[in-house]
Order: C-alpha cells, then sequence, then structure tokens
C-alpha cells in the first residue's frame, strides 16, 4: 500500500494577518500539533513544500500581479486587498503554498503516494488572476491544476470545491478551459456573490462549470447525496486524470463564518466520495488542499477523519450516509441542476 502524503509546514504559519482576522496562523496550530505527534506512526509521509517558481505562478497570474506580491516582502505589514493582509514572510509562505500543492500533486501523479493533503496557508481558490481577495494571494489550486496540465502529460483535470464560499477565482481561470472541469457547492448567496446555477462555462469551455448554489443548513446526508447525484455521473462521462479538491472546513456546523451543518463525519464521507470517483476513474489520484475553515478545533477534528479516509483507517459508508439527507431540501436544487446541466453530460439522465 503506497503512503498518503500530507503537505504541512511551520513556515505556513509565518503569514501573519491581524488579531481578529479570520487567516490567522492559530487556526492551524492545533492541527500541526496533532500531525507531530503522529508522523511517526506510519499512517502518512510529509511532503517537504518546495517554493514554486516565477514560471510556475505565471500558469496562472499576471506578471505585474507578481511584482506586487513580491514587493510585499520589503513593506512590513500591508495588504493586498481590503481583506487580505500581508507581512513580510508573506511572499515566502505564498510560494511554499503553491509549491506544496505541485509538490502533492506531483508525487500522486508519478505514483509515490497514494493521496496526498495540503494543509497550507494562505488559501487560494478567491485569488484573480491579477488580484488577491477573500484572504487568497496566489491561486494554489489552480495553478497546480495548470502544472499537471502543462508539465505533467495530464489532459483532463477535475477541480471540486466544497467551501462555503464559491471559487470565483479559480472559476474564472478555467470558464473557458474544457481540459479543466470545475464542480463548486458553495453557500449562496454569500461571499462572493458569484457562482449562480446558470454559470456553465463559457466558449469551448461551456458545459465544463457546474454551480451548486445552497441555502443555509445543508448537513452531511445532504451533501453527499447532492455530490452523489451531480458529481458522480458527471465524473463518470469527463474521466478526469487528477481530481484536485479545494476542501474549506468552512462548512462545518461550528464554523463562525458559515451557516451549514457539516460534521467531521461528513467531511469522512466527502472524501470517500471523490476517493472512489479517482479510483474508478484516475487511478486514484487526488489531491485535497486546505481553502477556508475559521474554527480550530473543528478544523482539526475534520481534517483528522479525512486523513483517517485517506489512508484506510476509516471507510466511511456513503450511500447511507446519503440516504439520510431530507428529500425536501435536495429537490429544487437537484431539479435546477439537472435541468441546467442534462445538454451537456449523457451521464445525468440515468
Amino acid at each position: 500500500m503506497k503512503p498518503t502524503g500530507i503537505v504541512w509546514d511551520p513556515a505556513y504559519l509565518e503569514h501573519m494577518t491581524d488579531e481578529g482576522h479570520p487567516d490567522h496562523p492559530r487556526r492551524l496550530v492545533p492541527l500541526y500539533r496533532k500531525l507531530r505527534d503522529a508522523a511517526g506512526d506510519g499512517h502518512f509521509i510529509t511532503l517537504a513544500p518546495p517554493e514554486a517558481t516565477d514560471g510556475q505562478i505565471l500558469l496562472v497570474h499576471r506578471p505585474s500581479y507578481l511584482e506586487r506580491v513580491r514587493a510585499t516582502a520589503t513593506q512590513g505589514a500591508s495588504s493586498l486587498a481590503t481583506d487580505t493582509l500581508t507581512c513580510e514572510q508573506s511572499w515566502h509562505t505564498a510560494k511554499l503554498a503553491v509549491g506544496g500543492t505541485i509538490e502533492a500533486i506531483r508525487q500522486v501523479v508519478e505514483g509515490r503516494v497514494a493521496n496526498a493533503l495540503v494543509l497550507a496557508r494562505p488559501p487560494g481558490h478567491h485569488a484573480e488572476r491579477s488580484r488577491a481577495m477573500g484572504y487568497c494571494i496566489f491561486n494554489n489550486v489552480a495553478v497546480g491544476a495548470m502544472a499537471a496540465r502543462t508539465s505533467m502529460g495530464l489532459e483532463r483535470v477535475m477541480v471540486v470545491d466544497w467551501d462555503l464560499h464559491h471559487g470565483n477565482g479559480t472559476q474564472h481561470v478555467f470558464e473557458r478551459d474544457p481540459t479543466v472541469f470545475f464542480f463548486s457547492s458553495h453557500q449562496f448567496p454569500h461571499y462572493p456573490g458569484t457562482g449562480h446555477l446558470t454559470e456553465t462555462g463559457l466558449g469551448p469551455g461551456e458545459g465544463t462549470t457546474m454551480n451548486v448554489p445552497l441555502g443555509k443548513g445543508f448537513g452531511d446526508g445532504e451533501f453527499t447525496a447532492i455530490y452523489q447525484r451531480l458529481l458522480v455521473p458527471v465524473a463518470r462521462e469527463f474521466r478526469p486524470q487528477l481530481i484536485l479538491v479545494s476542501a474549506g472546513f468552512d462548512i462545518h456546523i461550528d464554523d463562525p463564518l458559515g451557516g451549514m451543518r457539516v460534521t467531521p463525519a461528513g467531511f469522512a464521507g466527502l472524501t470517500r466520495l471523490i476517493l472512489d470517483i479517482a479510483e474508478s476513474t484516475c487511478r486514484g489520484r487526488a489531491v485535497f488542499c486546505l481553502e477556508g475553515g475559521y474554527n480550530a478545533e473543528a478544523l482539526t477534528e475534520s481534517a483528522l477523519a479525512m486523513i483517517d479516509e485517506l489512508t484506510g483507517r476509516s471507510r466511511t459508508d456513503v450511500t447511507a450516509m446519503a440516504a439520510k439527507a431530507k428529500p425536501g431540501r435536495l429537490k429544487a436544487i437537484l431539479e435546477g441542476c439537472l435541468h441546467t446541466h442534462r445538454r451537456f453530460w449523457k451521464e445525468l439522465e440515468q
């Protein structure tokens, strides 16, 4: 059995924000402590993150924006956007977040590890090509997907985003690209205001964006049922060669910014569902990357539940979990998504 690879490094705690800022290093401290204690038990291996090169970052971001971020290394406490703060170490840490994501993908694609989890900050899915946004500096997952396409020989990549907030940056990078399928479930209407049901991609990429906008209060059963009905058949038809997950823990029932009701068991269920898709479509190639999650205890418990699934120490019965969904909560959203996307994907007719 190949091990699970986990990217985590104390350097990710060096990106400092204001004491009251949601993306403060303290959100990862308890989880890192648990990982340090478990690092020798043989259930996973630690993958050291290299710094991303300028060329890798430029696969997604504009040169002028790269230089703007580089300049923060000499500015002390500053900001790239109202909600995206930086310090002198942020440039280095942001490069490590991208580099760690690419390294995890490379290890999975080369078959050195079975799957991987990247526990880096700052997060990435809100970052646009030319601007920071929503605590995100570089779009780690988008750069990783582009690196997989351009330097690892992959032709099709699927990005799944279960963060509370819509991954606007990732969608905009790939909305015209038919080789990358972007699937996002998110609380709507909520920050950043994008991710409407009718946003399905543009031009040659039409049909390879699927948004599932949700109201408050969706829990373990509803999330797994939605993913079973919508994501599984599309993945079967799209046949990705790699699945990347923007894993936001702010859908946890105790997250201070959210309105969802997912528990650690639900995160394990979603992880198992993705792993099952990966096994059936792309030889198990799946990389999960931290996005949001602002209750440190909830993030820790949920990430550990995911690690148990990734390493095979647990195996959640996803069908049983999905069967507990409240049908009345699912009907409208499933009907809307199926009506919008059946013309693109025959498997949704099943």
